[in-house]
């Protein structure tokens, strides 16, 4: 472990998080919109296409979105080591969670590949969709080995202070995606008309290629692309508590869906437009979370306690001034911003109440998320695993299965989902006042 070392360290400007915070929002923003380019190819080939697609696009980002704590985790360790001047030991935190990464995708390929029948059968509740979906999901599931290193990648040159170049492997890996997709789906140009199943294969294509430039990239660093059993146990204790914190909110996010949908057609669509445009702006507070999470760890691996505290509230005041105003647009874009999504007047009339939830709870979301990149920068993933398991808990899931119960229909849920913000937020302000996350060098 590296001594504690108090020293002055370069101020965070605004500009420093932002160039750490753009590149990270375009490769989170990058796989989104490929998908609703993907959508719109096989949206052609008709509804069944279409639903095939979505039944498995749903299987394999249930399957490769447990496996966050390669990118998150990985970040967290390797800036420490960052920030200690020790690159080598920061890179190989990559290395490890590459091979981790690896190991575990092509776990997951053999379980899902023999559970894929009765998988997507009970998914789309058998018939043509299965048909449908299963070629799909079995090619495409090839393609999560590839994601995890991705995710791995990300996580260590992150931690490293390098947002720039995963940009570019993600960006490369889309667009070669996007390039093949179409002439795959229709069989343009002389390629063979795959029509659905083609989609799985430029996007498996893409995935394996973004993967390679991110395992070139470790090649080139010459650090030991050996095995150490040590660090690997280290990074599964910390991905143990991250999986369970995903599992909190994929049970919370599906309860939500679920109860919506027993209030109606018009409570569920409008849920669900509401609940997407909350997924993408949290895409864009999570930006300046994951600058949070390199520069935080940076500082404690130098062990520059002063130095990581400034940069904790610069972020934090960022996040907060972002979110203040995103809130402030949607509110005066509410009376026309809803008729861009759909144009059914029952949908549109019940847009209402979980639209003015989302408003007010966006500054909450800038805090929340800003202090979550924190306390993830700092290594503190068990409290994480903690305060959201009693979020959850506590807050989030009584409130929607009781606006079942009591016909609350969307003003319970969305009560809920405000309940879960405002308990992280009572939960991670503490922790980051008290301090406790303060705990210089690299151990």
């Amino acid at each position: 472990m590296a001594e504690p070392h108090d020293t002055a360290a370069p101020p965070v400007t605004g500009r420093r998080i932002a160039g750490l915070a753009l590149p990270a929002l375009g490769v989170l923003a990058a796989e989104p919109i490929y998908l609703l380019f993907d959508l719109a190819v096989v949206g052609r080939l008709g509804a069944l296409a279409l639903a095939g697609l979505a039944i498995g696009g749903l299987v394999l980002t249930t399957v490769s979105s447990q496996m966050t704590f390669l990118s998150y985790g990985t970040t967290a360790r390797s800036a420490r080591f960052f920030g200690a001047g020790d690159r080598p030991a920061a890179v190989g935190e990559g290395v490890q969670a590459t091979w981790l990464a690896l190991g575990l995708g092509v776990l997951l390929v053999a379980v899902v590949q023999a559970a894929a029948t009765p998988l997507v059968s009970a998914l789309a509740a058998g018939g043509e969709i299965a048909d449908e979906a299963l070629p799909w999901v079995r090619i495409a599931v090839c393609g999560v080995p590839a994601i995890l290193v991705s995710a791995a990648g990300n996580g260590w040159m992150r931690g490293v202070q390098d947002t720039v170049r995963p940009l570019r492997f993600v960006v490369f890996g889309f667009a070669v995606s996007a390039v093949l997709c179409p002439l795959l789906v229709y069989g343009l140009l002389g390629m063979p008309r795959l029509e659905l199943a083609g989609s799985a294969v430029a996007n498996l294509v893409g995935q394996w290629l973004a993967a390679v430039l991110f395992v070139r990239a470790l090649v080139v660093e010459r650090t030991s692309l050996r095995i150490q059993p040590q660090i690997l146990r280290a990074q599964v204790v910390m991905g143990r508590d991250l999986v369970v914190r995903t599992l909190a909110f994929q049970a919370c996010f599906v309860s939500a869906g679920a109860v919506a949908a027993r209030f109606g057609a018009a409570s569920v669509a409008a849920h669900q437009v509401v609940l997407q445009l909350w997924n993408f702006l949290a895409l864009v507070l999570d930006s300046l979370a994951i600058a949070a999470q390199s520069l935080v760890g940076a500082a404690l691996g130098a062990g520059q306690l002063t130095h990581a505290k400034s940069v904790a509230w610069r972020v934090t005041i960022f996040s907060t001034l972002a979110a203040t105003v995103l809130a402030a647009v949607f509110a005066a874009g509410a009376p026309v911003f809803p008729s861009v999504f759909t144009d059914d007047q029952s949908v549109l009339d019940a847009i209402g109440v979980p639209w003015w939830f989302l408003v007010a709870q966006l500054p909450v979301a800038g805090i929340v998320f800003a202090l979550d990149g924190v306390l993830l920068g700092a290594g503190d993933a068990k409290f994480m695993r903690n305060a959201t398991l009693a979020s959850a808990l506590l807050g989030f899931l009584p409130l929607i299965w009781l606006s079942l119960a009591f016909g609350w229909g969307l003003l319970g849920i969305w009560s809920g989902l405000s309940t879960f913000m405002v308990l992280r937020l009572v939960f991670v302000g503490w922790r980051a006042l008290s301090g406790r996350w303060l705990v210089p060098g690299t151990g």
